[in-house]
């Protein structure tokens, strides 16, 4: 019944991954499982036979999904089924997407889907670094035309050694964590997070990473021969007109070069003058006379990006007059909005961020329910793009999957500066709404969080700027040109957008896109040493604004104090159904938290002023005191006896002050000398070791009489 079809790779250290096709999926164009110790993705590719009408794009879609049964789990949510796809979802199926779009013939435009699903988990095998493996498998044994295959693996650092695909427990160690794709030649997508590396560690990473994506393509090839899809569809999607193609270059080239050439820095301003251009075109046309308007704006904006490069390549000139390494105007700005916790506005050329951050309680923490993860997120970092940044009608649906993307670089980029443990009590939020865009946001989302961070007086380890880098090459002469800090024309005309972020110590993350192939490791490292210089420049642009961190908090966020108690504490700070702890908060006004880890009670105190954080502190601390003979106390009357009074010095703890410790003069009778609910400071002078009675002493702290002989 089934004609299934194996293909095994190694990995360096031996393990193996294995490519099936033949039994599932069998009538889709092409369908493979990937399995990788206990992790299985099923990947399915279909393509429409025909472009639809006026499509002059390749209308690709990737989905990757994880079903929650791979793992043993229903899902938690209330329908109990899996819904839209979550942000890791999104975030993987950008990762195949972007490794895949460039491989694809330019002049295919069919509608091509592509289905990635995780039908079995492995806790100890992460599915994004063998998502593309996968998509790339379906297409090669498919009649597709496609210009892979293509794979991608991840790469780590791990007690100083690199390693490709690492177990999830070792992930726990590793100092840069990259997933790279490539096709036989040449690298085509990086994404990844560093802990300060520096430029050299990243070309290394990406060595291992690529001879790793060699051997699986190698093997693809020998699955595709297996299957015998070496031969692929027929197409012709493109109909062209040569000699109105030349006819439009000999009328606009000259002038599209010279309107380049002005180096105007408004975006608006170089859109006009090449439309003029255009329009002086069409209006030379004869009256009357049948012309194909869409071919002769696909021609025309084919003179546009060949006078664009051709200008940066031969006069090392760029569309905004700037040089190749130069770094467009910055302004920042922080404290910007009064009520947010923290606020900056960072200002690079036409690229604007507003940010803020939100100081929260354990209360406001993520869940996170995903089948290989669940638990808390307290540190959340949401991008925001509106039409109107970029002059354009836009309805708002929610975040988009480039909003998604360019939210999760720049949550890479700060997320390990943030301080840990009980040094960052918070939750934290950071949303960077963008109000201006020509190139770059999300590195302008780095910018201006790292300032709000500071603004809100979070102790971060290091500011982190962002830039994003570009390319152009000439595969024929061999010339190229790396542009910092490139406008939004040059990331749609050049052929690579890398994105680099980090310190002054080292990188935090990266982000590259290519669209061509030929990035040599020479070209690469020239590229990462130009973003270190222009990180630099940035770097000492924000510090004009703020050059340290505030001392503290804006007087309207909220307070953290964390208290650690002994695990036996727990339970009487809660008290009784919460009783406790309720009662402190209702009193104070202060939120409270208890949580139990590493064998200990962690409680969390918030408050918005000083008094209910010194009520609430003042009442955890009192449950949790462990009481001291010799200790002074100011403790409160609970019950009278006729040989004493029973004082509460500490929250849940009474000791016996006795008639004849009241004061140095002799007492006959309790009668008038204290009433319930008086305040009394006593001394403990003695626990009972058989007991654990606490006996008082007022007496103690009042000055003897000269008289008075007796201790």
């Amino acid at each position: 019944m089934f004609q299934v079809t194996t293909q095994t790779v190694a990995l360096p250290d031996g393990r193996e991954i294995t490519i099936e096709t033949g039994k599932l999926a069998r009538q889709a164009d092409g369908a493979v499982v990937v399995r990788l110790g206990d992790t299985m993705l099923l990947a399915t590719v279909v393509a429409s036979k025909e472009a639809r009408e006026g499509i002059d794009f390749l209308p690709l879609s990737v989905d990757y999904q994880e079903k929650f049964a791979s793992a043993g789990r229903i899902p938690g949510s209330f329908q109990r089924r899996e819904g839209r796809l979550s942000d890791y979802e999104i975030l993987i199926s950008r990762l195949v997407d972007r490794a895949l779009r460039p491989t694809f013939p330019e002049n295919y435009h069919a509608d091509v889907q592509v289905m990635i699903t995780m039908i079995s988990a492995d806790p100890e095998v992460q599915p994004d670094q063998l998502a593309a493996l996968a998509a790339s498998s379906a297409l090669a044994v498919s009649d597709i035309p496609f210009g892979g295959p293509i794979s991608e693996v991840r790469v780590a650092k791990i007690n100083g050694e690199y390693k490709i695909n690492p177990l999830t427990s070792e992930l726990q160690n590793a100092t840069l964590d990259l997933i790279v794709a490539a096709n036989e030649r040449d690298i085509n997508m990086v994404e990844g997070e560093l802990d300060e590396a520096q430029e050299n560690e990243v070309v290394e990473a990406l060595k291992v990473a690529h001879d790793a994506i060699k051997a699986q393509i190698a093997a693809q090839k020998e699955l595709e021969a297996k299957v015998g899809k070496t031969e692929k569809r027929e197409y012709n999607h493109e109909t062209h007109d040569e000699e109105l193609r030349a006819a439009v270059r000999a009328f606009c080239y000259d002038k599209i070069y010279e309107v380049a050439k002005k180096g105007q820095a408004s975006k608006k301003a170089r859109s006009e003058g090449f439309k003029a251009v255009r329009d002086e075109y069409m209006a030379s046309l004869p009256e009357g006379a049948e012309v194909n308007e869409s071919l002769i704006k696909t021609y025309f904006h084919d003179l546009v990006w060949e006078a664009s490069r051709n200008l940066v390549l031969n006069e090392r000139y760029r569309l905004d007059s700037r040089k190749l390494d130069e770094i467009r105007p910055i302004q920042c700005e922080v404290d910007y909005l009064p009520r947010a916790h923290g606020s900056a506005i960072f200002t690079r050329g036409e690229t604007q961020s507003m940010t803020t951050v939100t100081l929260g309680t354990k209360l406001d923490e993520q869940i996170v329910d995903q089948p290989l993860t669940q638990g808390y997120n307290k540190f959340m970092l949401h991008y925001n793009f509106p039409g109107f940044s970029t002059g354009e009608v836009k309805p708002n649906r929610g975040a988009s999957r480039r909003e998604v993307g360019h939210g999760n670089l720049a949550h890479r980029a700060l997320k390990g500066m943030l301080p840990e443990g009980q040094d960052n009590p918070y939750t934290i939020r950071i949303v960077s709404d963008i109000l201006e865009s020509n190139g770059s946001s999300s590195m302008a989302t780095v910018c201006a969080g790292t300032l709000a961070l500071m603004d809100a007086g979070i102790k971060i380890k290091a500011p982190i700027a962002g830039i994003a880098m570009g390319l152009i090459t000439d595969e024929a002469t061999g010339k190229y040109a790396v542009l910092s800090d490139i406008l939004g024309d040059e990331d749609h005309l050049g052929d690579m957008d890398f994105k680099v972020t980090g310190s002054e110590k080292g990188i935090t993350a990266v982000q590259m896109d290519m669209k061509v192939n030929g990035l040599s490791y020479e070209i690469l490292t020239e590229a990462l040493m130009q973003a270190r210089a222009g990180r630099l420049h940035i770097l000492g642009e924000m510090k004009k604004a703020l050059d340290a961190v505030k001392p503290d908090l804006k007087s309207f966020a909220p307070r953290a104090y964390v208290i650690k108690i002994a695990q036996d504490q727990i339970g009487a700070v809660i008290g009784p159904g919460g009783k406790v702890v309720q009662e402190i908060q209702r009193e104070s006004g202060a939120t409270v938290n208890i949580e139990e880890r590493e064998g200990a009670g962690f409680v969390s105190i918030f408050a918005t002023n000083k008094e209910s954080m010194d009520k609430a502190v003042g009442r955890v601390k009192g449950i949790t005191a462990t009481a001291e003979v010799g200790e002074i106390y100011d403790g409160k009357v609970k019950t009278i006896q006729p040989f004493g009074a029973f004082v509460e010095f500490l929250p849940g703890k009474d000791g016996l002050l006795h008639i004849s410790e009241v004061k140095w003069e002799r007492l006959e009778t309790m009668d008038g000398v204290f009433k319930v609910g008086d305040e009394v400071r006593v001394k403990l002078v003695e626990i009972d070791k058989k007991t654990g009675k606490y006996r008082l002493s007022r007496k103690a702290l009042l000055p003897r009489p000269e008289n008075n002989t007796k201790a």
